[in-house]
């Protein structure tokens, strides 16, 4: 069995007038996440992570910020094609583990809800997703309350 470990990192500014989505799930923040799509930076950690095990290059090649179809797009949908095209080569999914940084909102108490939602978009079991929400200890710019950062660690298998 041929087996690859990819790793995917995103980080997004925190500015006032956009809802918070993080793992395909909407939280109630005073700031939501700057960028071209919906800004969900745990989706767009997993889908680099994905794409890089599978040699499809990154998430900013496969759906460019320069392309209007992408504006305001939900992540998930990003999520979803990146699944097909892993398919398209004959991989599936083996297990994802993630950690989000942020130091507000609290995220642990929806991390169930983003496994389901995750689950549910990638079509794979909830047991193979593992989200772990963690803090910068107030340093940095996460710790400064200006942004949130993802990683994620992908094992995918072919077929």
């Amino acid at each position: 069995m041929q087996i690859k470990v990819g790793f995917g990192y995103d980080m997004h500014q925190l500015i006032e007038g956009r809802d918070l989505i993080v793992g395909g799930v909407k939280i109630e923040h005073l700031k939501g996440l700057q960028g071209h799509s919906d800004a969900d930076v745990l989706i767009h950690a997993i889908c680099d992570a994905l794409l890089g095990a599978a040699n499809l290059r990154d998430i900013g090649y496969n759906f460019p910020d320069t392309s209007a179809d992408f504006k305001n797009i939900d992540s998930a949908i990003l999520l979803r094609q990146t699944v097909e095209l892993l398919k398209n080569k004959d991989y599936s999914i083996g297990n994802i583990d993630s950690t989000i940084c942020a130091e507000k909102p609290k995220l642990n108490p929806h991390i169930a809800t983003m496994q389901q939602r995750l689950a549910e978009v990638m079509g794979i079991d909830i047991d193979d997703i593992s989200i772990k929400a963690t803090t910068s200890e107030k340093m940095g710019f996460v710790g400064r309350e200006e942004g949130i950062a993802a990683y994620a660690v992908v094992l995918i298998q072919k077929i």
